[in-house]
């Protein structure tokens, strides 16, 4: 097995503000969308657990993902919009620190874990959920500069 390269050196990087937006989505039943809209499950309200849970997720990160420094996290701010036609809630999160590195990692993971956790709430009603559409929604900061997703 080839070694690894192991955790990049940023000591030279200069301190920059970073933002990084990331998204994903569940999509649900008719019932167990009306259970999400009713903003209640046996473990808890469904979208302040999973708000949480995204919040605790980015600044986990780099305990989960091995290469990630650890950062100063500054700002998490995670919102959802329900779908009522697709039968789906959406979660955005947005991380923000300044730092040496970026912060889509932190971002990604929050999204991710918030998606997660949608599902863990509603799974005593159905399991017929599927989690989609992680991405990366911008960046902006560090040597990369800024990116925005097309579509």
């Amino acid at each position: 097995m080839k070694e690894s390269g192991g955790m990049i050196d940023i000591s030279g990087k200069k301190v920059t503000q970073r933002t990084a937006t990331a998204s994903g989505c569940v999509v649900l039943t008719e019932e167990l969308f009306e259970v999400l809209r009713e903003g209640k499950s046996p473990k808890g309200d469904i979208l302040e657990t999973a708000k949480i849970a995204a919040i605790n997720a980015a600044k986990a990160t780099p305990s989960l993902i091995p290469m990630c420094h650890p950062i100063g996290i500054e700002a998490v701010k995670v919102n959802f919009v329900m779908d009522q036609i697709n039968k789906s809630v959406s979660v955005n999160v947005k991380v923000k620190s300044s730092g040496k590195t970026g912060v889509e990692m932190e971002a990604l993971t929050g999204a991710s874990v918030a998606c997660l956790t949608i599902y863990d709430m509603l799974k005593y009603k159905g399991k017929e959920m599927i989690i989609s559409e992680i991405k990366l929604i911008e960046k902006s900061g560090g040597k990369s500069g800024n990116y925005k997703r097309k579509n």
